[in-house]
């Protein structure tokens, strides 16, 4: 059954990491993925240790990709709008350039010969040569002006040229490095799958209960603290965004999505808060860069934690202790405590906002809390 769940998992992985588009790159790149044959700690918790650290090194890279892919996507929006721009001021540089030659040839034809001064000396009728003078000016003016709107045509299509370049360079290192971060992603998860396929049933079993354990006491330590003893309503925008994430309880963990049908951790967060009307940065290192830090004594619903040294995962609180969170490949969206992961801090979207004089959590699911938080268990079906 554990070989069996391995390849379920480790399939489902896999065809969301080619369905997903391309998003930070990882420094340090493809590492080889350490299986249990490897130097694998002996004992169970040493078996979850190792799990733990491939899981969450799987993660780090995926959200790390999802950066990267989220700073192409923009810099493709700013490249179609540059683009724009660019032929733009190419028509208008066409246009000056066209406008120039009309003003050579008109003098080179004699159009405008002698100057206004040289007429009015040659005139026969010097008051009459004086009202065409200003006719002159205007008409000279308008030619020195023209030069000018050519000169400047042509600065700004080099600028804009000059950006483009700049831009479409950029745009191949981010391609470059969402494939160095895709390869690094795959074998991480191919370090998951090893790792699982080589433990039994019973071994599997015995690392959710330990999990579960371990998870408890954390939670136990943190509410006997006091840090979730205050009941606080969220802003109308945080109960918004509590809403639409208890709304996706039950659907998939996929890597890189953001939704409808399926979400990871930090997908599932910004796009809460979407729904709340509020934009937020779209991966778990930029929300808790970004993002204002409040004390974990002071988590109102809609407030976001942040799990990891280097935040590479994100839930959102509901109140009570709990949290909704997308946890891990091959599991789904879940209900929490908001211990089950070690914990970095928590941050508000809208630390501006007014709470709400009253405040409803809106009804669970029955099976909200179904599963395990660690994505050992493949999703049912």
């Amino acid at each position: 059954m554990a070989r069996r769940f391995a390849r379920t998992l480790c399939t489902a992985v896999l065809a969301a990491a080619f369905a997903a588009s391309p998003a930070v790159a990882d420094p340090a790149g493809p590492e080889p993925a350490p299986g249990p044959a490897a130097g694998a700690p002996q004992g169970l918790a040493g078996l979850l240790r190792q799990l733990q650290t491939l899981y969450q090194g799987a993660e780090e890279a995926g959200e790390l990709y999802t950066g990267t892919s989220e700073e192409l996507r923009k810099r493709t929006a700013e490249a179609a709008e540059l683009d724009a721009r660019l032929a733009g001021a190419r028509t208008a540089l066409d246009s000056g350039r066209r406008e120039a030659g009309r003003i050579a040839r008109d003098q080179y034809q004699g159009g405008s010969g002698f100057s206004v001064y040289l007429r009015l000396l040659l005139a026969e009728d010097p008051e009459h040569a004086l009202e065409q003078s200003h006719v002159i000016e205007r008409v000279q003016a308008g030619r020195a002006a023209a030069v000018d709107r050519l000169t400047g045509a042509e600065k700004r299509a080099e600028a804009l040229a000059a950006r483009s370049r700049a831009l479409r360079d950029r745009q191949r290192v981010l391609v470059a490095r969402q494939k160095k971060q895709h390869d690094t992603v795959r074998s991480r998860m191919r370090g998951i799958e090893a790792m699982l396929a080589s433990l039994s049933e019973g071994q599997l079993a015995a690392l959710e209960a330990l999990e579960r354990k371990n998870i408890g006491e954390a939670q136990d330590a943190l509410t006997a603290s006091g840090a979730l003893s205050s009941v606080r309503p969220p802003t109308r925008e945080g109960g918004e965004a509590v809403r639409y994430a208890v709304e996706q309880i039950g659907k998939p963990y996929v890597w890189g999505a953001e939704g409808p049908e399926s979400y990871d951790c930090s997908g599932l967060t910004s796009q809460a808060w979407s729904a709340a009307g509020l934009d937020i940065p779209r991966t778990s290192q930029e929300q808790w860069r970004q993002l204002r830090k409040v004390p974990v004594s002071s988590l109102r619903p809609g407030d976001l934690v942040v799990y990891f040294p280097k935040a590479t995962h994100v839930a959102l609180y509901i109140g009570d202790g709990l949290v909704v969170q997308a946890p891990r490949p091959g599991a789904t969206v879940k209900v929490s405590p908001l211990a089950s992961n070690p914990l970095l801090g928590a941050v508000r979207p809208d630390p501006d906002g007014s709470p709400l004089s009253a405040y409803t959590r809106p009804e669970l699911p029955d099976d909200a809390t179904a599963g395990t938080d660690t994505g050992y268990d493949a999703p049912e079906g």
